[in-house]
């Protein structure tokens, strides 16, 4: 009776046959009931945009099919393609061009009160043409967003059809863009001189693009003439005052299908999980995918496909034998569960091992370990911490936590279990060309111990994107402090001075005074932060170089920020210490003056800041493009002298510029003139206040 029972009891537990397999899952709609789907050819218009009223979320999102084409009404640009997934959409956008050698401006769509931005991670900005000046301003003209230039070089022509600077330069786009205006100015240097008899009459190009479209079709220059649009991804979002609307009151069956992200503006967007398809801005918007219909199965031999929610299985067909199971069940089960068990830890440990293992070797800690053995520097210096340390530092590398953003990577804020205050890089992922610039960073600030340099704390590379741990530096930028309107603090002139000598003193040690010497190659306001006492710290030695000390330049590909780089560096691609000096001298010239290194009024006189300030020098006007702040509060001898010595530093040619010692001594001098001549005013006021009171007596 028992045996008979037991028998029953298995009888129920054996699977159905394929017969019952469940019904296949409808197909999703993608948009709202009794509206166009698509317009013109095949471009597929999801809800939150529609095309006829009560299609679309809001006026926002309405389409227009005009001539079988999707035109977004609210920025009046075609819409080539829309991909739900990534809440992207792929528009049409103008080629700016500028033929006869003319200064060309043009303004491109306002995304300004709309809830769309200009993909930071899909688009590039991109220059085409002869010794070309490229770049994108602020809808106000009030400062520059980005920008390139390209030469044509006849000594240096190649069939490489890459934008490598020759006669084509790209540049990256900036984060949360929403409007820009695009510049097209020629730029004058020893290569265009040579070229300009060949290139005249013909034009130059200027355009954001996105990124995966221009490298495969970009070709060569002369194939842009023909470019009257390019495809251009825009990212859009929902109002998160609409977000309890869409997900009806976060249902449960909506969070098992889709999830939801949202942003600090009040904006979010929404995908369907893996597994799952559709349009995951309605409730019932996102449905499993048939893998058994859609032939995404991988089912081999006799197998039968079998669907379910979520996935899918390979089943025999034929219904098990009674005693075959009888038999599995006797003998295996207690010990399948306990290999299952182990088997499973021993596979998510190995996997995590060698994971790390994998990420610590593509990410270059090898190659680390050999720079730092090759140096007197002992690695304890430089901790390395663990992912899991630094993930709670920066609450998971919350976009909150971002206090900056560059070339090299983005910037956290964070804070350790000692409640130490640190900033954290956050390096892109780096393929082997990148591979060497990041370890280069990590090796020469292991090696620097200064005052005024960014000390690094550590660094973590058991992660996808490698990690650099720095003491965090409270006060912002120099630059913020020179060029933003909305900044509060004003620098007096005593603090420009001070700030200046500072960053001299540093840059004296890392030519002279380091373990070996250091050129530092990106010298910017930007690239000078300030901490809680408003002194200097130099930060962002990405692409900085250590020579031999007999060695008197690198040769290098041109790399720096214009509006800083040395002239001499740009014409012979050789950096010395004087081009460091260079883009000190470009520093001190803000400092002065509280004006930008590049910026559209320049651009358009075909001239830059510095251009004109040491034209202002030898046209004693020198105190028409001063400061007013500097004015106020520093005394005319010392402006002059400081000005003296960033003229010194401009020299076109690097043999006579100073050194950054004779530049750090020089601002001391200064400086300390400067006290003592505050002393003596104090001496002398306490004296006569002495007399005085003796008179009256």
């Amino acid at each position: 009776m028992n045996l008979q029972l037991l028998f029953q009891v298995i009888i129920l537990l054996l699977p159905r046959p394929i017969k019952s397999i469940a019904k296949a899952p409808p197909t999703p709609h993608l948009t709202k009931p009794n509206c166009p789907s698509s317009c013109g050819n095949n471009v597929t218009i999801p809800f939150p945009f529609g095309i006829g009223e009560n299609c679309y979320f809001d006026q926002r999102y309405a389409i227009d099919c005009r001539s079988n084409k999707p035109i977004l009404r609210s920025i009046n640009l075609e819409v080539l393609e829309f991909l739900l997934e990534k809440s992207t959409m792929r528009v049409n956008q103008s080629v700016i061009r500028s033929c006869q050698d003319k200064t060309k401006e043009a303004s491109f769509v306002n995304l300004e009160k709309l809830p769309f931005y200009f993909s930071y991670y899909d688009n590039i900005f991109s220059g085409i043409g002869c010794n070309n000046l490229a770049s994108m301003s602020s809808a106000d003209h009030d400062f520059i967003l980005g920008g390139c230039f390209s030469i044509c070089d006849p000594r240096n022509k190649t069939d490489d059809d890459s934008c490598n600077g020759i006669a084509c330069c790209k540049a990256g786009v900036p984060w949360a863009l929403k409007s820009f205006n695009i510049s097209i100015s020629s730029i004058n240097n020893a290569a265009s001189s040579r070229s300009s008899s060949q290139e005249e009459g013909k034009c130059k190009y200027a355009f954001m693009v996105e990124k995966e479209w221009f490298e495969s079709n970009f070709k060569s220059a002369e194939a842009v003439q023909d470019w009257n649009q390019v495809p251009v991804i825009l990212d859009w979002r929902i109002p998160n005052s609409s977000f309890g609307e869409l997900e009806k009151d976060k249902s449960p069956e909506f969070r098992s299908t889709s999830h939801c992200r949202s942003d600090e503006s009040g904006l979010f967007g929404c995908s369907c999980k893996e597994k799952y398809h559709g349009n995951p801005y309605f409730l019932h918007g996102c449905l499993d995918i048939d893998e058994c219909r859609d032939g995404i199965a991988n089912c081999s031999g006799n197998l039968h496909c079998e669907n379910y929610e979520g996935g899918y299985r390979c089943v025999n067909p034929k219904r098990p034998k009674v005693h075959t199971i009888i038999l599995g069940i006797g003998t295996g089960l207690g010990g399948l569960f306990l290999s299952i068990g182990a088997l499973w830890l021993c596979i998510i440990i190995r996997k995590r091992i060698k994971q790390k293992e994998k990420n610590f070797k593509k990410n270059g800690g090898l190659l680390l370990q050999q720079q730092l053995n090759s140096i007197d520097r002992s690695i304890d210096r430089c901790r390395i911490f663990n992912s899991k340390e630094l993930d709670k530092a920066t609450d998971y590398f919350n976009m909150n936590r971002i206090i900056g953003q560059g070339g090299q990577g983005t910037v956290y804020k964070g804070m350790l279990a000692d409640g130490r205050i640190i900033a954290v890089k956050k390096s892109k992922v780096v393929d082997e060309s990148k591979l060497e610039e990041f370890i280069n960073e990590v090796v020469i600030l292991s090696q620097i111990n200064h005052r005024n340099v960014v000390k690094l704390l550590g660094c973590c590379l058991e992660v996808e994107a490698p990690l650099l741990v720095y003491e965090f530096i409270p006060n912002g930028t120099l630059f913020q402090y020179l060029h933003d309107p909305y900044e509060e603090l004003s620098l007096t002139w005593e603090m420009r001075l001070r700030i200046a000598t500072e960053v001299a003193e540093a840059l004296a040690y890392l030519h002279s005074s380091a373990y070996l010497p250091i050129y530092h190659r990106d010298i910017k306001s930007t690239n000078i932060l300030l901490d809680e006492k408003y002194r200097a710290k130099i930060a962002d030695f990405g692409t900085s170089r250590s020579i031999a000390i007999d060695q008197t330049h690198v040769s290098t590909k041109v790399q720096g920020t214009f509006g800083y780089l040395d002239p001499e560096y740009f014409r012979s691609s050789q950096f010395t210490d004087k081009s460091d000096v260079y883009s000190f001298g470009v520093v001190l010239v803000e400092l002065l003056t509280g004006q930008k290194p590049i910026s559209s009024i320049w651009a358009n006189e075909g001239r830059n800041l510095t251009t004109y300030f040491v034209e202002c020098i030898e046209e004693n006007c020198l105190f028409d493009i001063i400061d007013d702040q500097v004015r106020k509060s520093g005394e005319a001898e010392e402006i002059m002298a400081v000005s003296d010595v960033a003229k010194r530093c401009l020299n076109s040619y690097g043999r006579n510029r100073p050194t950054m010692k004779e530049v750090a001594m020089e601002l001391e001098r200064i400086r300390a003139n400067s006290r003592d001549d505050e002393n003596n005013i104090q001496k002398c006021y306490g004296k006569v206040e002495y007399i005085c009171e003796n008179r009256s007596n």
